[in-house]
């Protein structure tokens, strides 16, 4: 069911990013992870050599980081692949 919801999800998304987007593109992803150093690195490593723009920041109490990315891409289907990659790193939330 979830997966499901997921591919909707991405369909949508994906005719949305091909409809307003003149690509190649600049896209900016937003993640909020706990603050686990493991979970921070290995979204580190997803857009590790593709040119990204990281920008951290923790909370107020430290418990949560979000991470700002900027990334330029050829076309929707790297932004979809780009968050399903990120999406295997348990606990992450996509804004």
């Amino acid at each position: 069911m979830e997966s499901e919801k997921s591919e909707e999800f991405y369909i949508r998304l994906k005719a949305q990013l091909e409809e307003s987007t003149s690509w190649p593109s600049d896209y900016l992803y937003k993640f909020i992870v706990l603050t686990d150093v493991e979970k921070i690195n290995r979204i580190h490593d997803i857009f590790n050599n593709t040119g990204a723009v990281i920008e951290s920041k923790k909370s107020k109490n430290g418990k949560y980081t979000s991470l700002s990315i900027t990334v330029n891409l050829k076309n929707a289907e790297e932004v979809i692949a780009k968050y399903k990659e990120v999406g295997q790193v348990e606990g992450v939330i996509s804004l």
